[in-house]
């Protein structure tokens, strides 16, 4: 067995060491180095995406949206919690319904909130209001009717400046509806009435990002970018820059079957990285799995300097 010797007057060679210079050298390499990897790689600053800019650059895809907001179709208005109380809606974990247990706490009617709504409060204008009081006093079947005739007719539209052209047909109100919107739309206007809140803070940008996920702008500009889930895109910075490479783990999943063809695919990733998580963060309490670390030996390997002076015979002054 070894024994501790006493302590002993140090008779080697001192090396001046000066932390004060170390510290700046290492400060002023540092800020450098982030300069300019700022300068060469920091993410491109984008021009936000907004209802405006969505409607002056695709106008027939906003109204074919507006359209579908309006009669029910868009995927917004099918969502389920924590939007609307949809039938059905909503991702399961086998029979729970995880989405549904919180209900619905941000309330979208979607054909109030982005449609009639906006153009309600559109003022001095006769002719709107009372095709809006038309729409609202028919019948929910006649609603339909006019939607999907206005919606067919959408295929053939043209637009002469800043007015949409459909053929004519049995549309009711809901041509003078679409034009008004779409107008409204490209003055920026339809974007101020989405955001606007009761609350202090008016930073709420829900209802515009639901309104611009629901047409295929938006879509195409993140297939551009490689933003989409099929390209990886939580991970991903726009253009070619790097991104959070740390999500690999959990952007990995959704590009593996069965998660890249099931509807219940957020729940479901959702799941196995809460498992992997616990699994992490109960490493030190699981038998076997605690105890890999000493038996695969990778320390020695790390610190194999150490134990080769500690091992040999007198190792650090040690006798054996």
């Amino acid at each position: 067995m070894r024994s501790l010797p006493e302590e002993q007057e140090w008779t080697g060679e001192y090396i001046r060491y000066d932390i004060i210079r170390e510290f700046v050298i290492a400060f002023v390499v540092v800020a450098l180095l982030s300069v300019l990897l700022a300068a060469l790689l920091s993410s491109p600053d984008k021009r936000p995406v907004t209802i405006a800019s969505w409607a002056k650059a695709e106008p027939a895809d906003f109204v074919a949206t507006a359209v579908s907001e309006l009669d029910g179709s868009s995927t917004t208005a099918g969502y389920g919690p924590p939007y609307n109380d949809t039938p059905g809606a909503g991702q399961k974990l086998g029979p729970i319904s995880l989405q549904r247990i919180p209900g619905v706490q941000i309330p979208i009617n979607t054909a109030q909130d982005f449609v009639i709504g906006p153009l309600r409060s559109i003022p001095n204008d006769s002719i709107l209001r009372r095709a809006l009081a038309t729409y609202g006093s028919a019948s929910s079947d006649r609603q339909t009717a006019w939607t999907k005739s206005y919606s067919d007719a959408l295929t053939h539209a043209t637009f002469a400046g800043n007015v949409i052209v459909v053929l004519p047909g049995r549309y009711g109100p809901v041509g003078l509806m679409m034009g008004a919107l779409l107008a409204m739309a490209r003055s920026g206007g339809l974007d101020g009435y989405l955001v606007a809140s009761p609350q202090f803070y008016s930073t709420d940008y829900t209802k515009p990002l639901l309104y611009l996920a629901d047409g295929t702008y938006l879509a195409n500009l993140a297939h551009a970018d490689h933003l989409q889930g099929t390209q990886w895109g939580m991970m991903n910075e726009t253009g070619s820059y790097p991104g959070q490479a740390w999500l690999w783990l959990y952007t990995m999943w959704y590009q593996i079957a069965p998660f890249n063809s099931t509807g219940n695919a957020d729940v479901l990733i959702w799941s196995i990285m809460v498992i992997l998580s616990l699994a992490l963060i109960l490493v030190p309490f699981i038998p076997g799995v605690r105890s890999l670390p000493r038996h695969l030996g990778v320390y020695r390997l790390i610190w194999r300097d150490h134990y080769r002076r500690v091992e040999q015979p007198g190792g650090w002054g040690i006798p054996q």
